[in-house]
């Protein structure tokens, strides 16, 4: 048995997310659907998070185990002749038996675009959340940085019916957290070793509302210890969101 590790690119606009079901389009069922063609094995690449309906992937890293002896360079350009293009397969390694795409992960990036221009370009508005109105950017961007550390992240996590019990904490730390301006796009990074289903989304309305001036940048540390998810903002648009890598 070979434990085989995917890079993978993906847009997910027209998935409904990563994790298979029984009657939607998703990555992880077009992954294996593709995988058992080429090896008429009956597998489920695990991969390193469940990323939401619409949300895109830079660099998702998924795992399965086969009897195939196909190399795992030749597996990775077979793969990407019979998967759609939306779904690229950037590398395939041999990895070692232990390695698991989730289990053996120990941090991730995401990033979030907002795009702040009058009229969004059509060729953006499927990867960005148009977002034209007034906002205190700078506001935002303190707001950002005092979710830094080690906390109950509880407010901002959605309910989440395929968590399993030993999953059960909230508390998630967060390395960094920041806002930069690219032009007429506002973007949000977000490195931590782990994170809450609808977390990143969760801050972002969150976020949005200090800009708005609905909530003040230091109504993020109430927020946090409340561990309500009324507490905080609505959840924005997955469309803006991308799971930028995962560390090992």
């Amino acid at each position: 048995m070979r434990n085989i590790k995917l890079t993978l690119a993906y847009d997910g606009s027209d998935f409904s997310g990563w994790q298979i079901q029984p009657s939607a389009a998703t990555i992880q069922g077009t992954l294996a659907s593709a995988i058992g063609r080429l090896t008429g094995e009956k597998v489920l690449p695990q991969g390193s998070g469940r990323t939401d309906a619409g949300v895109h992937a830079l660099a998702q890293v998924a795992t399965f185990v086969t009897e195939s002896s196909i190399p795992a360079e030749n597996l990775g350009k077979a793969l990407n002749d019979i998967l759609p293009g939306s779904i690229r397969i950037l590398e395939a390694v041999e990895a070692p038996a232990e390695f698991h795409a989730r289990k053996s992960a120990r941090a991730k990036t995401y990033r979030y675009r907002m795009y702040r221009g009058a009229i969004c370009p059509p060729f953006l508005s499927r990867y960005v959340w148009h977002h034209p109105y007034p906002l205190n950017e700078d506001a935002m961007r303190q707001a950002a940085g005092l979710v830094v550390g080690e906390y109950d992240f509880a407010s901002f996590a959605a309910v989440d019916p395929e968590r399993g019990q030993e999953e059960s904490s909230n508390v998630r730390t967060i390395f960094c957290s920041s806002w930069q301006r690219s032009e007429d796009e506002l973007i949000y990074t977000v490195r931590g070793n782990g994170f809450l289903h609808h977390m990143v989304r969760n801050l972002l309305g969150t976020f949005v509302l200090v800009g708005k001036g609905t909530l003040a940048a230091s109504d993020i540390a109430s927020i946090l210890e409340a561990r309500n998810r009324s507490a905080a903002g609505a959840t924005a648009p997955a469309n803006g969101l991308y799971l930028v890598g995962v560390e090992y």
